[in-house]
């Protein structure tokens, strides 16, 4: 039964960095200035991802007979606020927004990580969450190729 539990934690966590996700790309994209149109495509689309990636989990919770949590976490929160903030005095810039966004990347593949060395997770809940990681990192590596590469400029 504990070893259920774990991944229903698991899964919930994900659930949370995932809503984080979605609601930071939102207000990224809705901080970006007119001519920054193709970062809010990807914003939109990465948003659309994290929200495609809690359905499954979702799915996954309730297979274990277990309600998914739908909130958000702490750290997803107090960032939102800080791009705020930031926002707020001028930190609007492309580059500041990519540096943010990065930061919130960065959390969700650990948070993908540390999820895979579950031992007990079974190969469905694997499968879900490698193919989920295989997403998030690409989705990292294009918002830090376009983070170096505005830093470039």
């Amino acid at each position: 039964m504990e070893t259920q539990e774990n991944i229903v934690q698991v899964l919930n966590d994900l659930i949370e960095i995932n809503n984080d996700r979605a609601d930071g790309f939102d207000r990224a994209s809705s901080d970006l200035e007119a001519e920054n149109v193709d970062l809010k495509a990807i914003f939109d689309k990465f948003a659309s991802d994290s929200r495609e990636n809690v359905i499954e989990l979702a799915a996954l919770v309730g297979r274990k007979g277990e309600n998914p949590d739908t909130g958000n976490t702490i750290f997803g929160t107090l960032h939102r606020a800080w791009i705020d903030v930031k926002a707020s005095f001028g930190g609007n810039d492309r580059h500041s927004i990519l540096a943010e966004c990065e930061r919130g990347e960065d959390a969700i593949k650990k948070a993908y990580r540390d999820a895979l060395q579950e031992n007990e997770l079974g190969e469905q809940v694997r499968e879900v969450l490698l193919k989920q990681q295989e997403g998030i990192s690409t989705g990292h590596d294009t918002i830090k190729a376009l983070r170096d590469a505005q830093k470039a400029l």
